[in-house]
Order: structure tokens, then sequence, then C-alpha cells
């Protein structure tokens, strides 16, 4: 082999040499296989088989047309067959399935999307919003400005993934007021993380206990951010009120209380696609 032929041939590996992630493209969920995880095994398999010479040893990666089974090893290529603009900054981007595939996630569970933007490569985190046994697409929801996320007891599930992938990006400048609305204080869910969330400059977090009535029973730092009873209109009148931007509305909990939300935020000067019922 001259010279020529080596130097084209050590140009044609260093194209195959994957990429290193950008430290914005962990989602920063515990994800096991991390992306980071995903590319010290593939720097691996690369430098094996340029020290071989042997090409077929970078092979092994599942085909991206659409496969029926999502991979926490790799990324998967999806249509998309609809994008409906839900406010100025929301929108609810519709993806493509084979026939009449489910997703096959669990409720709150979250998947990874990337895509490229500008030329920049975009990485974030989200929670699939339709169904859990929709069959031929799933949906999930794109946010900007403010979001007003109203839960009741394990209805905080899906507001868990939505609230990271918002507070892991320095760049994302979301606002967002999440209100949990649960019987007692020790019935609160994941306390240390709504703490930490509400650390942040752009996360406001409340409470909602309905089986208690005192805030001297409370630690100081929940004192002020706690009311008692239900979640009634005074008090979302007040939230939305608060937003420092029109906002946009995710809901979840039992039936009655997401009905009870919707009429709730309609009053409250909201209109129906300004809000999301899980």
């Amino acid at each position: 082999m001259d010279e020529k032929e080596e130097d084209d041939d050590e140009e044609a590996w260093l194209q195959l040499r994957p990429v290193e992630p950008l430290p914005s493209q962990c989602c920063g969920s515990g994800c096991s296989p991390c992306v980071f995880d995903l590319y010290d095994r593939d720097l691996a398999r690369w430098e094996a088989a340029r020290a071989s010479k042997d090409r077929s040893l970078l092979r092994g990666k599942e085909s991206l047309n659409f496969p029926s089974k999502l991979s926490p090893e790799t990324f998967l290529a999806f249509r998309i067959s609809a994008m409906d603009k839900l406010t100025q900054d929301t929108y609810c981007v519709r993806f493509a399935l084979p026939g009449s595939g489910q997703l096959g996630l669990r409720p709150g569970q979250h998947l990874i999307l990337r895509g490229t933007v500008d030329g920049l490569e975009i990485q974030r985190a989200y929670t699939p919003i339709s169904p859990v046994n929709a069959e031929g697409y799933f949906e999930v929801l794109i946010k900007y400005g403010e979001l007003l996320m109203l839960a009741s007891g394990t209805g905080l599930a899906p507001m868990v993934p939505l609230l990271h992938s918002i507070t892991d990006n320095a760049e994302d400048e979301t606002f967002v007021t999440l209100v949990g609305c649960f019987k007692t204080f020790e019935g609160i869910y994941l306390k240390t993380f709504l703490q930490e969330q509400a650390r942040f400059w752009n996360v406001r977090t409340f409470f909602v206990l309905s089986q208690e009535n005192s805030p001297e029973q409370l630690p100081w730092s929940y004192r002020e951010k706690t009311r008692f009873g239900r979640l009634g209109q005074d008090l979302i009148d007040e939230l939305v009120g608060s937003c420092r931007r029109k906002p946009f509305a995710l809901v979840c909990g039992s039936a009655e209380f997401t009905e009870d939300m919707a009429k709730g935020l309609l009053r409250a000067g909201l209109a129906e696609d300004s809000y999301f019922l899980f």
C-alpha cells in the first residue's frame, strides 16, 4: 500500500470513529446504559477494529428502520406524522410506529429524543403524553415558556422526568410551578427531590394537604408553600395569576381530580388548548 492509500485509509477510519457526546446530551436521569456508556463501548469496538483492520467488527448495531422494540443501547428512527401547535411556544408532536405497534413504556417512563437543529445536535428526555396502549403512534409535548404542573398523589410520576429535563439543561429557561396534592405531609412523594428542584431559579413548588390543618406541625421550609384542604378555585386562580407568563398546564391524578382541575383552569382564564390532562 503506497503512502496515498495509507492516508486515505487513515481518513476513512477517522470518519468511522464514534463522536463523543456533549455533556448536555446526558439527560441526568440515571439511564443504564448512559449515552457516555454507549460511547465508551463503541469507541472500544472502533479501536479494536482499527487495530485489526477489520471493519466488520464495527457492525452489531440494530437497524434504525422502524424496529418494533425500543432499546436502551440504540437510537431508533421514527417519522413525525403530525405536529400541532398548542400555544405560542408549545407543540404536541406525534411520531408514527410501524403498523399497530405500541411504544411499550410504562406510565411515567421517559425516552430520549435526538435531532439536529441549526446544525447542532440536541438531545432531551421526554415523557410520552399519549396513552400507554396507543397503537401506531406516540406523542410528546415539546414545551417552552412556563409550565404549571398540577399533580395529585401518584400523578406526580409523569412530572418528574419533565422537571428533570428542564433543570438538567442550563440553557432551558422554562419556568415551572409544580403543585403536589397529598393527604398528609408524610405522604408527600420524593420530598428530597422536590426540595432540590425548588432551589433552581426557574422552579417553584407548592403543596396542598387535604387531611392536615396545622402549619406548626410542618418543617419551617414547608410552611410558607403549603396549603390545607383542597386545591380549589381560589388557589387555582392565584397560581395562574402568579405565573410570570401565560402558563401551559399539565394535570395528572384521579379522574375526579383531573376533571375538577380542567374546570378550574377554564374558570381561571386558560383556553382548552392551554392544558393537557394525563
